[in-house]
Protein backbone atom coordinates (compact mmCIF):
# COMPACT_ATOMS: atom_id res chain seq x y z
CA UNK A 1 0.00 0.00 0.00
CA UNK A 2 1.51 3.29 -0.75
CA UNK A 3 1.79 5.72 1.81
CA UNK A 4 -0.52 9.01 1.56
CA UNK A 5 0.42 12.41 3.57
CA UNK A 6 -2.76 14.65 3.78
CA UNK A 7 -2.46 19.00 3.86
CA UNK A 8 -4.89 21.34 2.79
CA UNK A 9 -4.99 21.51 -1.81
CA UNK A 10 -4.84 24.92 -2.93
CA UNK A 11 -4.02 24.47 -6.11
CA UNK A 12 -5.90 22.40 -8.67
CA UNK A 13 -4.15 19.67 -10.71
CA UNK A 14 -2.03 16.65 -10.43
CA UNK A 15 1.77 16.19 -10.73
CA UNK A 16 3.97 13.09 -10.61
CA UNK A 17 7.35 13.33 -10.44
CA UNK A 18 10.78 13.55 -7.68
CA UNK A 19 11.09 15.25 -4.78
CA UNK A 20 13.88 17.76 -4.95
CA UNK A 21 14.15 19.47 -1.45
CA UNK A 22 14.34 23.78 -0.79
CA UNK A 23 18.23 25.18 -0.66
CA UNK A 24 19.16 25.06 2.77
CA UNK A 25 18.95 28.21 4.47
CA UNK A 26 22.13 30.31 4.78
CA UNK A 27 24.31 29.49 7.88
CA UNK A 28 24.86 31.26 10.74
CA UNK A 29 27.75 33.74 10.06
CA UNK A 30 30.89 33.40 12.46
CA UNK A 31 31.26 36.04 15.13
CA UNK A 32 34.42 38.18 14.38
CA UNK A 33 34.96 41.84 15.84
CA UNK A 34 36.51 44.21 13.42
CA UNK A 35 38.61 46.98 14.09
CA UNK A 36 37.48 50.53 14.57
CA UNK A 37 39.07 51.28 10.67
CA UNK A 38 37.00 49.10 9.29
CA UNK A 39 34.11 50.03 10.79
CA UNK A 40 32.84 52.35 7.86
CA UNK A 41 33.25 49.73 5.53
CA UNK A 42 31.45 47.45 7.21
CA UNK A 43 28.36 49.54 7.13
CA UNK A 44 28.89 50.53 3.53
CA UNK A 45 28.81 46.96 2.37
CA UNK A 46 25.71 46.32 4.67
CA UNK A 47 23.99 49.15 2.95
CA UNK A 48 24.97 47.97 -0.63
CA UNK A 49 23.78 44.41 0.17
CA UNK A 50 20.59 46.16 1.10
CA UNK A 51 19.86 48.13 -1.99
CA UNK A 52 20.47 44.41 -3.96
CA UNK A 53 18.61 42.35 -2.33
CA UNK A 54 15.57 45.50 -2.32
CA UNK A 55 16.24 46.17 -6.00
CA UNK A 56 16.19 41.93 -7.01
CA UNK A 57 12.62 41.56 -4.80
CA UNK A 58 11.49 44.50 -7.05
CA UNK A 59 13.10 43.18 -9.96
CA UNK A 60 11.29 40.14 -9.77
CA UNK A 61 8.16 41.32 -8.24
CA UNK A 62 8.07 43.21 -12.16
CA UNK A 63 8.87 39.97 -13.85
CA UNK A 64 5.89 37.97 -12.04
CA UNK A 65 3.11 40.94 -12.31
CA UNK A 66 0.09 40.32 -10.40
CA UNK A 67 -0.11 39.04 -7.27
CA UNK A 68 3.72 38.46 -6.26
CA UNK A 69 4.62 41.99 -7.20
CA UNK A 70 2.60 43.59 -3.96
CA UNK A 71 4.17 40.87 -2.00
CA UNK A 72 7.65 40.96 -3.18
CA UNK A 73 7.65 44.83 -3.11
CA UNK A 74 6.05 44.49 0.75
CA UNK A 75 9.47 42.25 1.47
CA UNK A 76 11.89 44.72 -0.29
CA UNK A 77 10.29 47.49 2.01
CA UNK A 78 11.18 45.16 4.87
CA UNK A 79 14.53 44.77 3.63
CA UNK A 80 15.38 48.63 3.60
CA UNK A 81 13.32 49.26 7.26
CA UNK A 82 14.88 52.09 8.49
CA UNK A 83 14.70 51.68 12.02
CA UNK A 84 16.84 47.66 11.33
CA UNK A 85 19.06 49.65 9.01
CA UNK A 86 19.83 51.55 12.08
CA UNK A 87 20.11 48.96 14.45
CA UNK A 88 22.92 46.78 11.93
CA UNK A 89 24.49 50.16 12.25
CA UNK A 90 24.89 50.47 15.59
CA UNK A 91 26.32 46.85 15.90
CA UNK A 92 28.44 47.27 13.19
CA UNK A 93 30.03 50.49 14.81
CA UNK A 94 30.09 48.59 18.26
CA UNK A 95 32.42 45.92 16.43
CA UNK A 96 29.85 43.31 14.11
CA UNK A 97 31.02 42.50 10.84
CA UNK A 98 28.16 43.61 8.18
CA UNK A 99 27.01 39.85 8.12
CA UNK A 100 26.52 39.29 11.69
CA UNK A 101 25.07 42.69 12.21
CA UNK A 102 22.46 41.54 9.68
CA UNK A 103 22.00 38.23 11.17
CA UNK A 104 21.61 39.62 14.91
CA UNK A 105 19.81 42.81 14.08
CA UNK A 106 17.03 40.65 12.31
CA UNK A 107 16.84 37.87 15.12
CA UNK A 108 15.95 40.73 17.56
CA UNK A 109 13.47 42.09 15.08
CA UNK A 110 11.78 38.59 14.45
CA UNK A 111 11.47 38.11 18.39
CA UNK A 112 9.39 41.42 18.29
CA UNK A 113 7.33 39.93 15.18
CA UNK A 114 6.66 36.27 16.83
CA UNK A 115 5.19 38.71 20.06
CA UNK A 116 3.32 41.07 19.04
CA UNK A 117 0.36 39.03 17.82
CA UNK A 118 -0.37 36.31 15.46
CA UNK A 119 -0.97 39.02 12.30
CA UNK A 120 2.74 40.07 13.09
CA UNK A 121 3.98 36.79 13.38
CA UNK A 122 3.12 35.38 9.91
CA UNK A 123 5.43 37.73 8.25
CA UNK A 124 8.26 35.94 10.55
CA UNK A 125 8.91 33.36 7.19
CA UNK A 126 9.13 36.63 4.84
CA UNK A 127 11.79 38.06 6.94
CA UNK A 128 13.08 35.55 7.13
CA UNK A 129 13.91 34.99 3.37
CA UNK A 130 15.24 38.68 3.38
CA UNK A 131 17.81 37.81 6.33
CA UNK A 132 18.87 34.69 4.27
CA UNK A 133 19.18 36.56 0.75
CA UNK A 134 21.18 39.91 2.92
CA UNK A 135 23.40 37.34 4.94
CA UNK A 136 23.96 35.35 1.47
CA UNK A 137 24.97 38.54 -0.24
CA UNK A 138 27.48 39.55 2.13
CA UNK A 139 29.02 36.10 2.27
CA UNK A 140 29.28 36.04 -1.12
CA UNK A 141 27.45 32.32 -1.04
CA UNK A 142 24.93 31.65 -3.67
CA UNK A 143 21.22 32.66 -2.68
CA UNK A 144 18.82 30.40 -1.01
CA UNK A 145 16.15 29.23 -3.02
CA UNK A 146 14.77 26.52 -5.73
CA UNK A 147 17.30 24.07 -6.78
CA UNK A 148 18.53 23.93 -10.06
CA UNK A 149 17.49 21.35 -12.07
CA UNK A 150 17.84 19.46 -15.91
CA UNK A 151 14.70 17.65 -15.52
CA UNK A 152 11.07 18.19 -14.18
CA UNK A 153 10.79 17.44 -10.45
CA UNK A 154 7.92 18.14 -7.33
CA UNK A 155 8.94 20.95 -5.09
CA UNK A 156 9.26 20.30 -1.08
CA UNK A 157 10.03 23.10 1.35
CA UNK A 158 9.31 24.27 5.40
CA UNK A 159 7.33 27.17 3.28
CA UNK A 160 8.09 28.97 0.00
CA UNK A 161 9.35 32.04 0.01
CA UNK A 162 7.23 34.59 -2.22
CA UNK A 163 10.32 35.50 -4.18
CA UNK A 164 11.09 32.01 -5.03
CA UNK A 165 6.97 31.11 -5.68
CA UNK A 166 6.87 33.96 -7.97
CA UNK A 167 9.35 32.91 -10.60
CA UNK A 168 9.33 29.14 -10.51
CA UNK A 169 9.03 27.57 -14.14
CA UNK A 170 6.46 25.53 -14.41
CA UNK A 171 8.29 23.45 -17.19
CA UNK A 172 10.49 22.43 -14.36
CA UNK A 173 8.38 22.59 -11.06
CA UNK A 174 6.04 20.17 -12.17
CA UNK A 175 3.93 21.15 -8.22
CA UNK A 176 5.05 21.54 -4.96
CA UNK A 177 4.29 20.20 -1.35
CA UNK A 178 5.02 22.52 2.34
CA UNK A 179 4.60 22.08 5.39
CA UNK A 180 4.04 24.86 6.54
CA UNK A 181 1.45 27.39 4.96
CA UNK A 182 -2.49 27.30 4.43
CA UNK A 183 -5.26 28.30 2.04
CA UNK A 184 -4.82 31.93 1.74
CA UNK A 185 -0.56 32.14 2.35
CA UNK A 186 1.43 34.26 -0.17
CA UNK A 187 2.38 30.71 -2.01
CA UNK A 188 -0.58 29.41 -1.91
CA UNK A 189 -2.24 32.76 -4.00
CA UNK A 190 0.85 32.79 -6.81
CA UNK A 191 0.41 28.80 -7.28
CA UNK A 192 -2.74 29.66 -8.02
CA UNK A 193 -2.00 32.85 -9.86
CA UNK A 194 0.80 30.21 -12.05
CA UNK A 195 -1.27 27.02 -12.16
CA UNK A 196 1.15 25.08 -10.65
CA UNK A 197 -0.53 22.20 -8.43
CA UNK A 198 -0.19 22.66 -4.96
CA UNK A 199 -0.46 21.04 -1.38
CA UNK A 200 0.55 22.91 1.86
CA UNK A 201 0.38 22.25 5.30
CA UNK A 202 1.68 18.75 4.59
CA UNK A 203 2.76 16.97 8.31
CA UNK A 204 5.61 15.04 7.81
CA UNK A 205 6.70 16.72 4.20
CA UNK A 206 10.04 18.18 5.22
CA UNK A 207 11.08 14.04 5.53
CA UNK A 208 10.44 13.05 2.34
CA UNK A 209 13.97 11.73 1.12
CA UNK A 210 15.30 13.34 -1.87
CA UNK A 211 14.58 11.13 -5.22
CA UNK A 212 11.44 9.88 -3.82
CA UNK A 213 8.89 9.68 -6.84
CA UNK A 214 4.87 11.24 -5.05
CA UNK A 215 2.42 11.85 -6.41
CA UNK A 216 0.14 15.14 -5.66
CA UNK A 217 -3.45 16.14 -6.23
CA UNK A 218 -3.82 20.15 -5.55
CA UNK A 219 -7.76 19.98 -5.69
CA UNK A 220 -8.39 17.10 -2.58
CA UNK A 221 -4.74 18.11 -0.66
CA UNK A 222 -2.98 14.27 -1.53
CA UNK A 223 0.39 13.53 -1.68
CA UNK A 224 1.42 9.73 -2.31
CA UNK A 225 4.70 8.52 -1.53
CA UNK A 226 5.71 5.83 -4.33
CA UNK A 227 2.71 5.48 -5.89
CA UNK A 228 2.15 2.57 -7.78
CA UNK A 229 1.63 2.65 -12.03
CA UNK A 230 -2.38 2.00 -11.39
CA UNK A 231 -2.83 4.92 -8.74
CA UNK A 232 -0.42 7.08 -11.24
CA UNK A 233 -2.51 6.31 -13.76
CA UNK A 234 -5.58 7.19 -12.22
CA UNK A 235 -4.59 10.42 -11.15
CA UNK A 236 -3.59 11.34 -14.17
CA UNK A 237 -6.74 9.99 -15.84
CA UNK A 238 -8.71 12.15 -13.13
CA UNK A 239 -6.19 15.27 -14.00
CA UNK A 240 -7.50 14.94 -17.47
CA UNK A 241 -11.03 14.43 -17.69
CA UNK A 242 -10.73 17.68 -15.37
CA UNK A 243 -9.40 19.17 -17.91
CA UNK A 244 -11.13 18.17 -20.94
CA UNK A 245 -14.59 19.52 -19.07
CA UNK A 246 -12.98 22.98 -18.82
CA UNK A 247 -11.92 23.50 -22.39
CA UNK A 248 -15.69 22.36 -23.40
CA UNK A 249 -17.18 25.29 -22.13
CA UNK A 250 -16.63 28.32 -22.84
CA UNK A 251 -18.66 31.48 -22.54
CA UNK A 252 -20.18 34.17 -19.56
CA UNK A 253 -20.49 32.46 -16.24
CA UNK A 254 -24.07 30.74 -15.77
CA UNK A 255 -25.16 28.00 -14.08
CA UNK A 256 -27.08 24.99 -16.37
CA UNK A 257 -30.28 26.38 -16.59
CA UNK A 258 -29.08 30.00 -17.48
CA UNK A 259 -28.79 31.88 -13.78
CA UNK A 260 -26.09 34.59 -14.76
CA UNK A 261 -23.12 34.10 -12.38
CA UNK A 262 -20.04 36.68 -14.08
CA UNK A 263 -16.52 35.56 -13.44
CA UNK A 264 -14.36 38.49 -12.83
CA UNK A 265 -10.57 38.66 -12.92
CA UNK A 266 -8.88 39.53 -9.77
CA UNK A 267 -5.39 42.19 -10.74
CA UNK A 268 -3.20 44.34 -9.91
CA UNK A 269 -2.26 46.19 -12.60
CA UNK A 270 -2.55 46.41 -16.34
CA UNK A 271 0.37 43.73 -16.91
CA UNK A 272 -2.36 41.72 -15.17
CA UNK A 273 -4.72 42.53 -17.87
CA UNK A 274 -3.85 40.38 -20.54
CA UNK A 275 -4.08 37.16 -19.18
CA UNK A 276 -7.67 38.15 -17.65
CA UNK A 277 -8.85 38.43 -21.18
CA UNK A 278 -7.77 35.57 -22.62
CA UNK A 279 -9.32 33.36 -19.69
CA UNK A 280 -12.26 35.15 -20.72
CA UNK A 281 -12.76 37.14 -18.02
CA UNK A 282 -16.19 39.54 -18.07
CA UNK A 283 -14.36 42.07 -15.82
CA UNK A 284 -12.67 43.13 -12.92
CA UNK A 285 -13.71 42.11 -9.53
CA UNK A 286 -10.78 43.53 -7.90
CA UNK A 287 -7.95 45.63 -8.83
CA UNK A 288 -5.93 45.96 -6.41
CA UNK A 289 -4.28 49.63 -6.41
CA UNK A 290 -1.76 49.58 -3.85
CA UNK A 291 1.17 49.02 -6.10
CA UNK A 292 0.87 52.50 -7.93
CA UNK A 293 1.91 53.58 -4.53
CA UNK A 294 4.79 51.00 -4.13
CA UNK A 295 6.90 53.15 -6.34
CA UNK A 296 7.16 56.16 -4.00
CA UNK A 297 6.83 55.71 -0.40
CA UNK A 298 7.37 59.02 0.26
CA UNK A 299 4.06 60.45 -1.02
CA UNK A 300 1.27 59.37 -3.22
CA UNK A 301 1.88 59.40 -6.81
CA UNK A 302 0.30 62.41 -9.04
CA UNK A 303 -3.11 62.14 -9.83
CA UNK A 304 -2.03 62.16 -13.69
CA UNK A 305 0.42 58.98 -13.07
CA UNK A 306 -3.46 57.65 -11.29
CA UNK A 307 -5.08 58.56 -14.00
CA UNK A 308 -2.87 56.92 -16.90
CA UNK A 309 -2.55 53.57 -15.27
CA UNK A 310 -6.49 52.99 -14.32
CA UNK A 311 -7.26 54.00 -17.66
CA UNK A 312 -5.36 51.53 -19.27
CA UNK A 313 -7.15 48.80 -17.21
CA UNK A 314 -10.84 50.40 -17.63
CA UNK A 315 -9.75 50.65 -22.03
CA UNK A 316 -9.45 46.61 -21.88
CA UNK A 317 -12.97 45.98 -20.67
CA UNK A 318 -14.99 48.86 -22.88
CA UNK A 319 -18.69 46.57 -22.02
CA UNK A 320 -17.43 45.22 -19.35
CA UNK A 321 -17.67 46.10 -15.17
CA UNK A 322 -14.28 47.18 -13.34
CA UNK A 323 -14.35 47.50 -9.77
CA UNK A 324 -11.68 49.29 -8.31
CA UNK A 325 -10.49 49.06 -4.63
CA UNK A 326 -9.32 52.06 -3.67
CA UNK A 327 -5.73 52.52 -1.77
CA UNK A 328 -5.80 49.28 0.86
CA UNK A 329 -2.47 50.47 3.34
CA UNK A 330 -1.50 49.12 6.70
CA UNK A 331 -0.75 46.31 8.44
CA UNK A 332 1.07 44.14 6.30
CA UNK A 333 1.25 47.06 3.41
CA UNK A 334 2.61 49.79 5.28
CA UNK A 335 3.29 53.00 3.49
CA UNK A 336 5.56 56.05 5.18
CA UNK A 337 3.87 58.94 4.61
CA UNK A 338 0.25 57.06 5.62
CA UNK A 339 0.85 54.30 8.30
CA UNK A 340 1.61 55.06 12.13
CA UNK A 341 5.20 54.06 12.80
CA UNK A 342 3.90 52.33 15.75
CA UNK A 343 0.62 50.34 16.33
CA UNK A 344 0.35 47.40 19.18
CA UNK A 345 -1.72 45.42 16.16
CA UNK A 346 -1.55 47.07 12.83
CA UNK A 347 -3.85 44.16 11.65
CA UNK A 348 -6.38 45.88 14.31
CA UNK A 349 -5.14 49.55 13.93
CA UNK A 350 -5.37 52.00 11.10
CA UNK A 351 -5.56 50.36 7.84
CA UNK A 352 -7.71 50.49 4.41
CA UNK A 353 -10.41 52.91 4.33
CA UNK A 354 -9.74 54.35 8.06
CA UNK A 355 -6.22 55.00 7.06
CA UNK A 356 -7.70 57.09 4.13
CA UNK A 357 -10.40 58.92 6.19
CA UNK A 358 -7.17 59.88 8.26
CA UNK A 359 -5.75 61.56 5.33
CA UNK A 360 -8.74 62.78 2.92
CA UNK A 361 -6.74 64.26 0.16
CA UNK A 362 -4.97 60.95 -1.04
CA UNK A 363 -8.47 59.51 -1.27
CA UNK A 364 -9.66 62.61 -3.22
CA UNK A 365 -6.72 62.75 -5.08
CA UNK A 366 -7.04 58.97 -6.08
CA UNK A 367 -11.05 59.45 -6.95
CA UNK A 368 -10.11 62.18 -9.11
CA UNK A 369 -8.12 60.53 -11.07
CA UNK A 370 -10.53 57.45 -11.58
CA UNK A 371 -13.35 60.03 -12.18
CA UNK A 372 -11.30 61.46 -15.03
CA UNK A 373 -9.72 57.70 -16.59
CA UNK A 374 -13.26 56.98 -16.99
CA UNK A 375 -14.57 60.03 -18.32
CA UNK A 376 -15.71 59.25 -22.01
CA UNK A 377 -15.42 55.35 -21.81
CA UNK A 378 -18.12 52.95 -21.70
CA UNK A 379 -16.85 50.84 -18.96
CA UNK A 380 -19.13 50.19 -16.01
CA UNK A 381 -16.74 51.56 -13.53
CA UNK A 382 -17.11 50.70 -9.61
CA UNK A 383 -15.62 51.71 -6.82
CA UNK A 384 -15.40 50.30 -3.74
CA UNK A 385 -13.39 51.28 0.10
CA UNK A 386 -11.65 48.27 1.99
CA UNK A 387 -11.87 47.63 5.81
CA UNK A 388 -15.45 48.77 6.28
CA UNK A 389 -16.71 48.38 9.63
CA UNK A 390 -20.16 49.99 9.67
CA UNK A 391 -22.65 52.64 8.41
CA UNK A 392 -20.93 55.73 9.26
CA UNK A 393 -17.29 54.25 7.37
CA UNK A 394 -19.77 53.88 4.40
CA UNK A 395 -21.40 56.91 4.12
CA UNK A 396 -18.05 58.75 4.56
CA UNK A 397 -16.55 57.05 1.60
CA UNK A 398 -20.28 57.88 -0.58
CA UNK A 399 -19.70 61.23 0.32
CA UNK A 400 -15.68 61.47 -1.00
CA UNK A 401 -16.93 59.77 -4.00
CA UNK A 402 -19.80 62.01 -4.40
CA UNK A 403 -17.71 65.08 -3.81
CA UNK A 404 -15.26 63.88 -6.28
CA UNK A 405 -17.96 63.59 -9.24
CA UNK A 406 -17.06 59.73 -9.90
CA UNK A 407 -19.75 58.70 -12.14
CA UNK A 408 -19.37 55.21 -10.82
CA UNK A 409 -21.64 52.72 -8.35
CA UNK A 410 -20.12 53.10 -4.93
CA UNK A 411 -19.44 50.21 -2.77
CA UNK A 412 -18.04 48.68 0.13
CA UNK A 413 -16.07 45.33 1.24
CA UNK A 414 -17.14 43.40 3.82
CA UNK A 415 -14.04 42.03 5.02
CA UNK A 416 -14.86 42.40 8.82
CA UNK A 417 -17.80 40.63 10.73
CA UNK A 418 -19.67 43.75 11.89
CA UNK A 419 -20.15 44.40 8.01
CA UNK A 420 -21.61 41.24 7.29
CA UNK A 421 -23.94 41.16 10.34
CA UNK A 422 -25.27 44.78 9.60
CA UNK A 423 -24.73 44.96 5.95
CA UNK A 424 -28.07 46.24 5.08
CA UNK A 425 -27.52 48.79 7.07
CA UNK A 426 -24.36 49.76 4.62
CA UNK A 427 -26.35 49.46 1.94
CA UNK A 428 -28.04 52.29 2.83
CA UNK A 429 -25.37 54.02 1.93
CA UNK A 430 -24.09 52.07 -1.33
CA UNK A 431 -24.83 50.74 -4.15
CA UNK A 432 -22.83 46.97 -3.71
CA UNK A 433 -21.00 44.51 -1.54
CA UNK A 434 -18.00 42.14 -2.16
CA UNK A 435 -16.64 39.98 -0.01
CA UNK A 436 -12.78 39.38 0.91
CA UNK A 437 -13.16 36.15 2.31
CA UNK A 438 -9.65 35.81 3.01
CA UNK A 439 -9.57 38.55 5.57
CA UNK A 440 -12.82 37.69 6.69
CA UNK A 441 -12.21 34.48 7.96
CA UNK A 442 -9.14 36.23 9.51
CA UNK A 443 -11.00 38.42 11.86
CA UNK A 444 -13.84 35.60 12.09
CA UNK A 445 -11.86 33.52 13.80
CA UNK A 446 -9.13 35.91 15.15
CA UNK A 447 -6.77 33.49 13.10
CA UNK A 448 -3.43 35.24 10.63
CA UNK A 449 -3.52 33.47 7.39
CA UNK A 450 -0.25 33.19 7.17
CA UNK A 451 0.22 31.09 9.71
CA UNK A 452 0.73 27.53 8.72
CA UNK A 453 -0.76 26.06 12.63
CA UNK A 454 -4.16 27.89 11.63
CA UNK A 455 -4.84 26.71 8.46
CA UNK A 456 -8.14 24.90 9.45
CA UNK A 457 -8.93 28.25 10.73
CA UNK A 458 -8.55 29.88 6.97
CA UNK A 459 -10.77 27.27 5.09
CA UNK A 460 -13.00 28.91 3.73
CA UNK A 461 -15.28 26.00 3.83
CA UNK A 462 -15.77 26.96 7.77
CA UNK A 463 -19.46 27.33 7.95
CA UNK A 464 -19.06 30.33 10.13
CA UNK A 465 -17.70 31.95 7.35
CA UNK A 466 -20.15 30.67 5.00
CA UNK A 467 -22.57 32.02 7.83
CA UNK A 468 -21.42 35.75 7.10
CA UNK A 469 -21.55 35.67 3.43
CA UNK A 470 -24.94 33.74 3.50
CA UNK A 471 -25.91 36.79 5.49
CA UNK A 472 -24.44 39.43 3.39
CA UNK A 473 -25.91 38.21 0.29
CA UNK A 474 -29.01 37.78 1.30
CA UNK A 475 -29.06 41.77 2.89
CA UNK A 476 -27.96 42.73 -0.96
CA UNK A 477 -31.06 40.17 -2.54
CA UNK A 478 -33.46 41.98 -0.01
CA UNK A 479 -32.41 45.26 -1.51
CA UNK A 480 -32.07 44.68 -5.04
CA UNK A 481 -28.40 45.29 -4.97
CA UNK A 482 -25.60 43.31 -5.60
CA UNK A 483 -23.10 41.66 -3.33
CA UNK A 484 -20.30 39.58 -4.85
CA UNK A 485 -17.13 37.65 -4.01
CA UNK A 486 -13.33 38.32 -4.65
CA UNK A 487 -11.55 36.31 -2.04
CA UNK A 488 -9.45 33.40 -2.62
CA UNK A 489 -13.00 31.07 -1.61
CA UNK A 490 -14.18 31.72 -5.65
CA UNK A 491 -11.63 30.38 -7.20
CA UNK A 492 -12.70 26.69 -5.83
CA UNK A 493 -15.11 25.56 -8.31
CA UNK A 494 -16.96 23.58 -5.96
CA UNK A 495 -17.46 25.99 -3.76
CA UNK A 496 -18.77 28.56 -6.36
CA UNK A 497 -21.58 26.30 -6.53
CA UNK A 498 -22.15 27.29 -2.77
CA UNK A 499 -21.41 31.01 -2.70
CA UNK A 500 -23.91 31.62 -6.03
CA UNK A 501 -26.44 29.23 -4.11
CA UNK A 502 -26.14 31.48 -0.92
CA UNK A 503 -27.04 34.27 -3.08
CA UNK A 504 -23.72 36.03 -4.41
CA UNK A 505 -24.13 37.67 -7.91
CA UNK A 506 -20.78 37.35 -9.39
CA UNK A 507 -17.26 35.91 -8.36
CA UNK A 508 -13.68 37.28 -9.03
CA UNK A 509 -10.62 35.64 -8.84
CA UNK A 510 -7.59 34.54 -10.21
CA UNK A 511 -7.39 34.68 -14.03
CA UNK A 512 -6.17 30.88 -14.17
CA UNK A 513 -8.83 29.52 -11.98
CA UNK A 514 -11.71 30.95 -14.44
CA UNK A 515 -12.09 28.19 -16.88
CA UNK A 516 -12.39 25.63 -14.28
CA UNK A 517 -14.70 27.61 -12.17
CA UNK A 518 -17.12 28.46 -15.73
CA UNK A 519 -16.84 25.10 -16.44
CA UNK A 520 -17.93 23.32 -13.02
CA UNK A 521 -21.03 26.30 -12.42
CA UNK A 522 -22.59 25.17 -15.99
CA UNK A 523 -22.90 21.42 -14.43
CA UNK A 524 -25.41 22.54 -12.60
CA UNK A 525 -28.75 24.38 -11.41
CA UNK A 526 -29.39 26.60 -9.89
CA UNK A 527 -31.69 24.91 -7.63
CA UNK A 528 -28.64 22.26 -7.39
CA UNK A 529 -26.32 25.33 -6.24
CA UNK A 530 -29.30 26.15 -3.25
CA UNK A 531 -29.34 22.68 -1.97
CA UNK A 532 -25.46 22.77 -2.00
CA UNK A 533 -25.59 26.07 0.13
CA UNK A 534 -27.89 24.87 2.37
CA UNK A 535 -26.07 21.34 3.06
CA UNK A 536 -22.91 23.69 3.72
CA UNK A 537 -24.71 25.70 6.53
CA UNK A 538 -26.12 23.00 8.32
CA UNK A 539 -22.14 21.29 8.81
CA UNK A 540 -20.27 21.53 12.00
CA UNK A 541 -16.81 21.84 10.41
CA UNK A 542 -15.35 22.30 6.84
CA UNK A 543 -14.44 18.37 6.14
CA UNK A 544 -18.33 18.14 6.77
CA UNK A 545 -19.53 20.48 4.54
CA UNK A 546 -17.35 19.37 1.38
CA UNK A 547 -18.30 16.25 2.02
CA UNK A 548 -21.79 17.14 2.53
CA UNK A 549 -21.68 19.64 -0.65
CA UNK A 550 -20.52 16.84 -2.65
CA UNK A 551 -22.90 14.42 -1.86
CA UNK A 552 -25.75 16.91 -2.88
CA UNK A 553 -24.07 17.76 -6.13
CA UNK A 554 -22.76 13.85 -7.06
CA UNK A 555 -19.20 14.28 -7.28
CA UNK A 556 -17.04 11.78 -6.37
Amino acid sequence: METVLRGVGVSDGVAVGEVRHMGTAVLEPPVRTVAADEVEREQARARQAVEWVAADLVARGNLAGGEAQAVLEAQALMARDPELATDVERRIAEGSTAERAVYDAFAAYRVLLLGAGDYLAGRVADLDDVRNRLVARLLGVPMPGVPDSDYPYVLVARDLAPADTALLDPALVLGFVTQEGGPTSHSAILARALGVPAVVAVPGAGELVEGTTVALDGSDGQVVIEPGEELRAELVARAEQRRAAVAAVSGPGATSDGHAVPLLANIGGVGDVAAAVQAGAEGVGLFRTEFLFLDDHKQAPSVEVQQEAYRQVLEAFPEGRVVVRVLDAGADKPLDFLTPAEEPNPALGVRGLRTLLDHPEVLAGQLTALARAADGLSVRLEVMAPMVADRADAAQFAAACQAAGLPAKVGAMVEIPSAALRAGALLREVDFLSLGTNDLAQYTFAADRQTGSLARLQDPWQPALLDLVHAAAQAAQTRGKSCGVCGEAAADPLLACVLTGLGVTSLSMSPTAIPRVRATLAQYTLAACQEAARAALAADTPQEAREAVKGVLGVA
